[in-house]
């Protein structure tokens, strides 16, 4: 059974041959070459379902190389791979067109799962928008599988306008990560407020960080901690923001990202009734955990 060509491009034979024996054992038929040079000149004779790739190769950068892939073959759909595990390259990828990315070590069962996934879709989502590439990394490390599947997160939901609640420890980056959505994002020229419980202890403050964070993102730090009153008051505002149309004095929440954090369970604290079920599924849209 033929489920398609892989081609396979990376400079280490270890990896060419372990993914070529995985996934002629998964019904693939698969080329391997250890240079950009030979997957281009494959790619552009039509050759080829699917291209595995590694980031450095000895000629040519994979960042440089798929710009050209896709403008050739725009369907064609790209895994990128790399040891560097960093957020930059997670969001290169993602920026450059890449169907997924893959830090190395990776995981054979994975790897095959995603190229199953890529064979059958053959319609990889298109990314919008050019952004100027920020110079060097955001101070957000690790190179766990958790962390990994943090930089993946971040870099799909980046061009997102989605509401964002990020969940951990105190101490584990949960602004870092609020703050990379919105630098690497298409709200990266405006505003990104912080504003913690005391932010919003007058009457109206909520309206007034909606305001100043208009056009950009809004991070509210620590919802756990917010008092009844403020959580009513934000229920109140957010909803009334969605309710205003554009060109309205009051500024809408469409034009302001919303992105919430907490190191409490926010559930439990529902089901003491300490924290407004109706204010955790605005906050909830997707989840994400530290």
């Amino acid at each position: 059974m033929n489920l398609g060509t892989v081609i396979v491009a990376d400079d280490d034979a270890s990896i060419r041959t372990v993914l070529n024996h995985a996934l002629m054992r998964a019904g693939f038929l698969v080329r391997t070459t250890g240079n950009a040079a030979t997957l281009w000149r494959w790619a552009s004779a039509g050759e080829g379902d699917i291209v595995i790739t590694d980031v450095v190769m000895p000629d040519e950068n994979a960042f440089e190389l798929l710009p050209k892939l896709k403008k050739l073959r725009p369907d064609l759909p790209v895994i990128v791979m790399s040891a560097q595990n960093t957020l930059m390259t997670a969001i290169n990828a993602t920026e450059c067109g890449a169907y997924e990315y893959l830090p190395k070590p990776f995981d054979l069962n994975e790897m095959v799962g995603v190229v199953r996934r890529a064979i059958q879709s053959r319609s990889p989502s298109k990314r919008e928008g050019d952004r100027e590439q920020a110079q060097g990394d955001l101070p957000i490390v690790g190179r766990s599988a958790a962390m990994q599947e943090i930089y993946r997160i971040i870099a799909r939901l980046t061009q997102s306008d989605l509401t964002v609640l990020i969940t951990g420890e105190s101490g584990t980056g949960k602004e870092l990560v609020a703050r990379a959505l919105h630098d690497f994002g298409k709200r990266a020229g405006h505003p990104f407020i912080v504003a913690g419980a005391s932010a919003l202890a007058n009457e109206g403050s909520e309206q007034e960080l909606l305001k100043r964070a208009e056009g950009g993102t809004l991070f509210l730090d620590e919802i756990g901690d917010w008092s009844a009153e403020i959580q009513t008051r934000m229920v109140r505002a957010l909803h009334e923001a969605d309710a205003k149309p554009l060109g309205a004095r009051s500024v809408t929440r469409g034009s302001t990202r919303v992105i919430a954090a907490t190191h409490r369970d926010l559930k439990r604290l529902i089901d003491q009734g300490s924290f407004r079920e109706d204010l955790y599924f605005r906050f909830n849209v997707v989840p994400v955990r530290i």
